[in-house]
């Protein structure tokens, strides 16, 4: 982050009182086999119909990655690439801040711009995306105030700008919940009936309704997280797994519900006097009617941590991150 701490945009922070904590049942240790990437901060990981892996680095690279762990360039997108979701026609769907929404040919690499725009406005955080049974995708934009370079800022601030976005078949997109604390993961239920999305600040999991009497709606899944939750993924129960990227920072926590001018003057000082994010290896899956846990693994490796994205395949649980040049991978819980 250090390279652009003098472009850094200015802040509007609020105050605001963080959302309390209710603790997770102990999970167990796992051992992980760690792939190695060239390049930095595979941040999503999502697999194809042939079981390959898919996952974007930092620099703007997609990379497919075989089960056994070669990995090749297929294209390059312009921004950080962030969330992916594979397509009912086979492309892939990507993320990346700024640029927006993209399809990807998975064979001749070529990229087609979906969403650039929303509101009369550049698309800035495009930060997960899905699709439901009937074709339609769904997107999130964590903050329409920052890009991914500077995300901390969406922290500092604390204002709920995240959004989830419907896009239909004619290319129009329309919004379908606004107001959200750095909204970040979704996926489908495995019957249909819903979209689950993550609030990385707001600490939460929710539901938005797709059918029946509830349709249109939002009921939460599972909130007052000890932690903070990422990209998601389906499993083949129907469980929804979450990335925890990282336990809520002590001192930001403290600046929160004090003074904005706090925050605003810790803003303009490099990255490195800032609060940091502590990586350990967190994965947690919820049942997608109870919002109870169901399984998940929470350990240290000196090699990989701050997990933010994951996807079942082959009998195990694939992981990215935003911390190692690297993805990792355990046995399925």
């Amino acid at each position: 982050m250090s390279a652009t701490d003098s472009k850094k945009p200015p802040i509007d922070p609020v105050r605001w009182q963080p959302p309390p904590v209710d603790p997770l049942p102990d999970l167990p240790s796992a051992e992980l086999t760690i792939v190695p990437l060239p390049g930095d901060a595979p941040e999503d990981v999502v697999v194809d119909g042939a079981g390959h892996l898919w996952t974007g680095l930092v620099d703007g690279r997609i990379l497919r990655v075989s089960p056994e762990g070669d990995a090749r360039v297929v294209a390059t997108v312009e921004g950080r690439p962030l969330g992916m979701h594979v397509a009912h026609d086979g492309r892939i769907l990507v993320c990346a801040s700024p640029g927006g929404l993209f399809a990807l040919d998975p064979d001749s690499g070529a990229l087609e711009t979906l969403v650039a725009e929303v509101d009369d406005r550049r698309l800035m955080f495009c930060s997960n995306v899905t699709q439901s049974a009937d074709g339609t995708i769904y997107f999130t934009e964590s903050t329409s105030a920052f890009s991914y370079a500077h995300f901390k800022g969406a922290a500092f601030e604390a204002r709920p700008r995240g959004s989830l976005f419907r896009r239909d078949a004619d290319g129009s997109v329309l919004t379908v919940v606004a107001g959200l604390y750095f909204a970040n993961g979704v996926t489908p239920t495995a019957d249909g009936s819903a979209l689950v999305f993550a609030e990385t600040l707001g600490r939460r999991l929710s539901k938005y309704w797709l059918t029946g009497e509830r349709a249109g709606s939002v009921t939460r899944l599972a909130e007052h997280l000890p932690c903070m939750p990422d990209n998601l993924s389906t499993g083949a129960d129907g469980r929804i797994w979450c990335a925890m990227v990282s336990g809520p920072s002590a001192a930001a926590e403290w600046l929160a519900p004090r003074s904005p001018a706090l925050r605003k003057l810790l803003w303009k000082l490099p990255d490195r006097f800032q609060p940091q994010l502590a990586p350990e290896v967190w994965a947690v899956a919820f049942d997608p009617d109870s919002g109870e846990v169901v399984a998940g693994i929470r350990t240290e490796h000196p090699q990989f941590g701050l997990v933010t994205g994951l996807v079942e395949s082959g009998g195990r649980l694939w992981m990215g991150t935003i911390g190692f040049p690297a993805l990792a991978h355990c046995p399925i819980p």
